[in-house]
Order: C-alpha cells, then sequence, then structure tokens
C-alpha cells in the first residue's frame, strides 16, 4: 500500500476481486503502478506554469500556479491516495472561477515529483509546509486557503499539527478518523476480517517508513487546528465513514462546518454535484474574506 511501481497494472478495488485474487492481495500485497499524468499545465490556461519545491533531505515536489486577477486568496491543492495532482482538476476549475488563484501540489511518489512511496499523509505534512513556505516566499495573494482530499486532507491536518504552518482557512473533503480505522475498511471491503491482519498492516507499515502508524490520526491533529475549516463528506463513503468525519470534525475547538453530501462515496464531489459543491465552498470562501 506505501510502496509504488514503475510498471505493471494496478490491483483493482478490494470490492471487485475475486477469491483468489483477494488471497493473492492478502500475501502478497497491491500492487499500484507511480500516479503519473501526461496532461500538460495548459488544461488550465495558458497563464499556469509547472514549478518545483523543494522539501528535506533532497525530495522535491512538482506543482502547477495557475494565477487569477486580481489580489485574491491562493487555494493550494493537495490530492488523495494513490492519485496526482491532475486529480484535483475539477476542484481547481471550480476555485478559479471563485476568484482564487491556485497551487495544484503532487506529493512525494506522485506525478512530477520524486520518490516512489507515499506515508498515508504522515510525512506528506512535510509537503504540505513546503508548499506554504513556497507560497509565502514566491506568490502573490491576499490569504492562504488549503484544501486537501482525503489523504491530502490528513497531510493538512497533520501539517498544522506539526505546527509549521499557519493557514487563514482549510478545506478537508473525504478525511478519515485514523489510520488504523482507513486499513481496517480496506480489509471489511473485501469481505475478509480485518483482525489482526490490519493491526499487523499499520505496525508494519510504519516501522517500515520509519513512523508509528497507530499514532497517525487525523482525529488528533485536528484539535490544533485554529483557522476557519469546512469539512466536504458523503454519507456513502466507504473508505472515510461519515461517522468517523464528524469525530475529527468534533475534535477542531475553533469556526469550523461540515456539510454531508448525501450519496455520494470516497470520489470527487465536485465533479459530481458540481452545483451544490460549488455554493458550499464558495460561500465559506465568501464568509472568510
Amino acid at each position: 500500500m506505501m510502496h509504488f511501481t514503475r510498471s505493471g497494472i494496478r490491483t483493482r478495488g478490494p470490492e471487485t476481486l475475486t477469491t483468489p485474487e483477494k488471497i493473492k492481495v492478502l500475501f502478497s500485497g497491491v500492487e499500484i503502478p507511480r500516479p503519473e499524468s501526461s496532461l500538460s499545465p495548459t488544461v488550465l490556461g495558458s497563464e499556469c506554469r509547472s514549478v518545483t519545491l523543494d522539501v528535506t533531505n533532497g525530495v522535491t515536489l512538482g506543482a502547477w500556479y495557475r494565477p487569477n486577477q486580481g489580489d485574491g486568496p491562493l487555494v493550494i491543492l493537495f490530492h488523495g491516495y494513490t492519485s496526482e495532482k491532475t486529480g484535483t482538476l475539477p476542484e481547481a476549475r471550480a476555485f478559479l472561477e471563485m476568484g482564487a488563484s491556485v497551487l495544484l501540489v503532487d506529493f512525494r511518489g506522485s506525478g512530477d515529483s520524486s520518490e516512489s512511496y507515499t506515508t498515508i499523509g504522515y510525512k506528506e505534512a512535510e509537503d504540505v509546509a513546503a508548499a506554504v513556505r513556497y507560497a509565502r516566499n514566491h506568490l502573490k495573494y491576499s490569504r492562504v486557503v488549503l484544501y486537501g482530499q482525503s489523504m491530502g486532507g490528513v497531510a493538512v491536518l497533520r501539517a498544522v499539527h506539526s505546527g509549521d504552518i499557519r493557514p487563514e482557512a482549510i478545506i478537508v473533503e473525504a478525511v478519515f478518523d485514523t489510520m488504523l480505522n482507513t486499513v481496517r475498511h480496506r480489509f471489511q471491503a473485501m469481505g475478509v476480517p480485518s483482525f489482526p491482519a490490519a493491526q499487523l498492516l499499520v505496525l508494519w507499515g510504519g516501522r517500515q517508513a520509519g513512523f508509528n502508524g497507530f499514532n497517525h490520526n487525523p482525529v488528533e491533529y485536528a484539535r490544533s487546528v485554529k483557522c476557519p475549516i469546512l469539512f466536504l463528506h458523503g454519507s456513502a463513503d466507504p473508505r472515510a465513514r461519515l461517522d468517523e468525519a464528524r469525530r475529527v470534525y468534533g475534535a477542531v475547538p475553533g469556526a469550523k462546518h461540515f456539510e454531508e453530501f448525501s450519496g455520494i462515496g470516497h470520489e470527487s464531489a465536485a465533479l459530481r454535484i458540481p452545483e451544490q459543491w460549488n455554493a458550499v465552498v464558495s460561500e465559506f470562501l465568501t464568509k472568510r474574506e
């Protein structure tokens, strides 16, 4: 789950696997080719350009920056697990229409970034901090808004918790509450018992990546959020369940709003129900002007 391959066929979603395929996955793991895209930044207009961000220890991130007219907000977008920056194109286009500039970031291991692994939001918090530093030093805007999908939202919350960044507002979509729960759901989706496999996977995966997976919990990170935050979540999300997202929401001590999208799963609500998504997000941003 945490290492990308350079080639091969991606393992299908756990709900669609046959019994022999499930057995193979349980013993040998999943195969996930490195998330990449052949799209050009010009898909967001001729003003959009590629930039490179430096993190630490030689890690570099690829990103696209598209300025907007005027001195509006800058929205920095962070994609989800096994995706890359073009996975946030529907949201980026919507933010541009709202008058914001956008910075779409590839996490380490994805797209135009270096490395070939993921830590499901843990070390990616360093990537979030690097993107904010780049914006503070090089870009023009009135305020910084961070938007994160699933793992991207987790990385944003952890970056805030670590004390590295202080955005003016945050939007998180389809966020999970604990690392253990999100791994459990993968096994449950295959119709196999999650105990003790989920615990072993969290233990070993964290050990390999150099962190304690049992302590990688957005529900704890959320206690450090001091700026206004908007939670977006689908009522039919099987990966990050609604009650778990509400736990994260409940942990935020300050100004917050939770918007539930009926019938939406672990997917882009901006793509599925654009008018509803745009209305909620636009109202949130307008109140913060």
